[in-house]
């Protein structure tokens, strides 16, 4: 019984982590659904205004998003773009990594390097996973060369 628990306990944490990983490009469109959604319910929306209103501020983010992606031309822009969908998603591996390790450590130092990882590590595959749903840049097709 305490192999299959132990079992089990990784298990879960692995299936937590690749959720994290997978979900780690939406970490600005579900910021901003919910903090549209609350402040909708706090000015009166009701409890299905504001859901309707935060869903409809996630998807906006994620659509316009999508689309500066497929429009703006300057590499600088795109990839301040990518930064900014990429920065909300290390901060949320850093949350989680520093959950997990607090049950896992005593030390807080470790759980600081630890948590500190987790964030590059969720970064970096946010920074990935958005520049793969991103269009490759203008080709210069038709232009004369010179």
């Amino acid at each position: 019984m305490i192999v299959l628990g132990s079992a089990l306990v990784i298990v879960g944490i692995g299936f937590f982590c690749w959720l994290l990983f997978s979900l780690a490009v939406f970490a600005l469109p579900v910021f901003v659904g919910l903090t549209v959604g609350i402040w909708a319910i706090h000015t009166g929306a009701g409890a299905l205004g504001g859901i309707l209103a935060g869903l409809a501020a996630g998807g906006a983010t994620f659509g316009i998003g999508q689309l500066a992606l497929a429009f703006v031309p300057w590499a600088w822009l795109r990839l301040l773009i990518v930064l900014t969908y990429a920065a909300p998603a290390a901060a949320a591996g850093y949350s989680a990594t520093h959950g997990i390790a607090q049950m896992a450590m005593p030390s807080p130092a470790w759980q600081t390097v630890f948590s500190v990882i987790g964030a590059i590590a969720v970064g970096i595959t946010a920074f990935v996973r958005v520049t793969g749903i991103a269009p490759p840049g203008p080709t210069r097709q038709g232009m004369a060369r010179g």
